[in-house]
């Protein structure tokens, strides 16, 4: 892959990008975090749950709690049968309507074997068939013989990732399978080099949490323990710039545009003007998106924590979100950093 930030950050990338984090399954990647961040700030942690807390120390000051779930979608092995296919079911929002004839990296102890997720070719199906779909429907073909044979590389259990090579497909446009959330991972690493040796006005608390993608988990006992004055949360949303899309209904969000800020019941609105002023003060692009409900991401979890905490939402767009072949653009990614460093200064 090419230099995209700078060769430490772009290092972190390419390992993070392969480690398997579906939700649940976190922990190498949080490791791999934790290795990166640790010369960066002045404490580091593993809560219980597995969410990495990184802080900047400044007592007296604001607290300032950033987050970025690391988890991704994925699938865990449910069942063997006796001729050694595998039986999956998905960890978080997968459309199964991918699925066939896809490629997976089933993931134990330390070792990937690569699957094929098989269906009766077009030929064989009913007319019925061919109107319908099912992950019943499918299995994961990975060459085992039998179910002793399988038993001896995999087991019950284990977590199932897409097998995507990462691309970049234009000097702007990456390709990968996880860019919803690692890319905001690597946000949060590239702030903290950034803000490593300036002064602010804030406590900082870098939360690289788990659990986002089943239920918005981890961030509810890092906003608990920390109990920060704001927080910002750094997460994907979709780009809406592809055809058969209706922008009336779901907005004008687009790649290479800048990062999207989010106006919700789960984003306080002070804070998001702050924000707002401070792109337009330091020039950097924007973009705005509304959400009349939950957002769907880590905000809507802390904003309700403690007595209440003034939350607002960064994101990068993303096209084609939680399938194998995630498209982000990698100006509005540092566009992002640009801008909550700015905010933070």
């Amino acid at each position: 892959m090419d230099i995209c930030f700078n060769k430490e950050s772009d290092l972190y990338l390419t390992k993070v990008l392969d480690v398997p984090t579906p939700s649940g399954f976190e922990r190498e990647g949080q490791k791999l975090f934790e290795q990166f961040a640790n010369k960066y700030v002045d404490e580091i942690d593993f809560d219980t749950l597995g969410n990495v807390v990184a802080h900047k120390n400044n007592p007296g000051k604001k607290k300032l709690m950033i987050t970025a779930h690391i988890d991704e979608v994925g699938f865990m092995v449910k069942y063997i049968d006796d001729n050694g296919m595998l039986y999956i079911v998905p960890i978080g929002g997968v459309d199964l309507m991918l699925l066939p004839g896809t490629r997976l990296a089933v993931h134990h102890r330390g070792n990937s074997f690569l699957g094929i997720v098989g269906r009766k070719p077009i030929h064989l199906l009913s007319e019925k068939e061919r109107n319908s779909f099912s992950i019943e429907d499918t299995w994961v073909d990975l060459g085992f013989k039998s179910k002793e044979h399988a038993l001896q590389c995999i087991s019950v259990g284990d977590p199932v990732t897409f097998s995507t090579d990462r691309v970049q497909i234009s000097d702007d446009y990456l390709v990968t399978r996880s860019a919803d959330n690692k890319i905001g991972s690597l946000i949060l690493l590239e702030l903290m080099r950034e803000l490593h040796n300036c002064k602010t006005n804030y406590d900082i608390y870098f939360v690289s949490t788990v659990q986002e993608e089943i239920g918005l988990r981890g961030a509810m006992p890092a906003v608990t323990q920390i109990k920060p004055d704001i927080a910002i949360v750094i997460d994907a949303t979709h780009a809406t710039d592809y055809p058969n899309i209706n922008q009336r209904l779901y907005g004008d969000v687009r790649l290479s545009r800048g990062p999207s800020l989010c106006i919700s019941p789960d984003t306080d609105r002070n804070l998001i003007n702050e924000i707002v002023q401070t792109a337009i003060s330091e020039n950097i692009p924007y973009q705005l998106e509304g959400h009349p409900n939950a957002s769907g991401t880590e905000a809507r979890a802390i904003q309700i924590q403690c007595k209440g905490i003034q939350t607002a939402i960064v994101s990068y767009p993303v096209r084609y979100m939680h399938s194998p072949s995630e498209v982000v653009s990698i100006t509005d990614v540092k566009n992002c950093i640009a801008l909550v460093k700015s905010f933070i200064l």
